[in-house]
């Protein structure tokens, strides 16, 4: 059959006549090469570019009349014919499309062969792309540039730039091991969007706040919560690890904490002061549980306790501190009571270059007066307070 060539206007769209049933019939436009509609016996009128293409025929649906303009289909059909003379078959590229995987996919990638292996904070990362990263979880990764990036980051940066710089450096992790399991070839979008300033916090509990600190914790009725903060206060531990904190890490009878990876991705042997031992040996004898703070939920473990970090606070009549100022407050009081800054870091489990190889000649028991010493002025201060 020869090839029926019309001139494409709305209204000669309109008034093509029906194909019989089972049937189809394609009209060429006259203006643009390779552009035709083709009309069902049910009426449903299908703009597409048919072409040849390496011997072998290829046809790229545009869209369907009256949904787009015959300047838009036109526009989008020369696009197409453009990528047919570099050598390139569309149809080819929009399969890939929708074979590749959303973003949303690699996240879930992401959380179980990463995440979870190798992080104790990856319900973390998981709040972050259900808070923040909703826009282009269904977005295939091929279509998200470093423009989406920044954008994300912008705005959550109007409210929160620290939140900000967290989610992006999660971003730029995600992409990072889509690249490293090949599961994406391409550039990392993160790459270029730079971060906001940010100043370090030094926020820490001075002697009237512990007062105040301290007769809020006795006034907390969830005993769990209420061990989970003293022991967090008094052993500096990061707070994910003080969560998943086990009995079979514990030496009670040698006053030891060993911790089996930390965020900086090594063990650490925590010296457990006098007041922490007591508060463990309590709940030892009174739990069955397999860690020492357990939760409701999936883990097994305390999991966030931000709304009764928020009501003990309140209590206290404390404002601008987060459950990671505890830790800072153990390090401060450290310094506060003339501990060396090797020692704090020690008991901490800082890591840097410079000073690794002073903390590996550490023994525990200086770490352990230096803690036992930050714990002392800190009773002291608040003592003295009460008097």
């Amino acid at each position: 059959m020869a090839k029926q060539t019309i001139n494409f206007t709305k209204a000669t769209i309109d008034g093509l006549p029906l194909p019989e049933k089972d049937q189809r019939l394609e009209f060429y436009d006259n203006k643009v090469n390779h552009l035709l509609v083709r009309v069902s016996a049910t009426g449903r009128k299908t703009f597409q570019v048919y072409r040849w293409h390496e011997g072998k025929p290829s046809r790229v649906t545009i869209g369907t009349h009256p949904d787009l303009s015959i300047e838009q289909v036109r526009k989008e059909a020369e696009k197409l014919n453009a990528y047919f003379a570099k050598g390139e078959n569309p149809a080819d590229k929009k399969r890939q499309q929708r074979e590749e995987m959303t973003f949303a996919d690699l996240f879930k990638e992401y959380l179980e062969r990463h995440a979870k292996m190798k992080k104790k904070t990856w319900q973390e990362d998981q709040r972050q792309f259900e808070q923040y990263l909703g826009s282009i979880s269904k977005k295939q990764l091929s279509t998200i540039s470093k423009k989406d990036v920044a954008s994300i980051h912008s705005k959550i940066g109007k409210e929160a730039k620290t939140a900000a710089n967290r989610c992006l450096a999660l971003l730029s992790s995600v992409f990072g091991r889509a690249i490293e399991f090949g599961l994406w070839e391409g550039l990392n979008p993160c790459i270029g969007v730079k971060k906001f300033p940010e100043q370090s916090r030094d926020r820490f509990l001075n002697g009237e706040e512990l007062r105040r600190f301290f007769e809020a914790l006795e006034q907390e009725q969830n005993t769990t919560l209420r061990d989970f903060f003293l022991v967090a206060l008094l052993t500096g531990a990061r707070r994910a690890n003080v969560m998943a904190m086990k009995w079979n890490e514990l030496d009670l009878k040698n006053a030891t904490w060993k911790i089996q990876e930390t965020k900086n991705g090594t063990p650490q042997t925590v010296p457990l002061t006098g007041s922490v031992l007591e508060i463990l040996q309590d709940r030892w004898a009174k739990t069955s549980s397999f860690f020492v703070f357990p939760g409701k939920g999936t883990t097994g473990h305390l999991v966030e306790p931000k709304t009764a970090w928020a009501r003990i606070c309140k209590a206290a009549n404390i404002e601008g501190v987060r459950v990671h100022d505890l830790r800072r407050t153990m390090g401060s009081w450290q310094a506060i009571a003339g501990s060396s800054l090797p020692l704090i870091g020690k008991s901490l489990g800082h890591k840097s270059q410079q000073a690794t190889a002073i903390y590996s000649r550490l023994d525990l028991d200086p770490v352990r007066v230096s803690m036992e010493k930050g714990a002392a002025a800190m009773m002291k201060a608040v003592n003295g307070i009460k008097k």
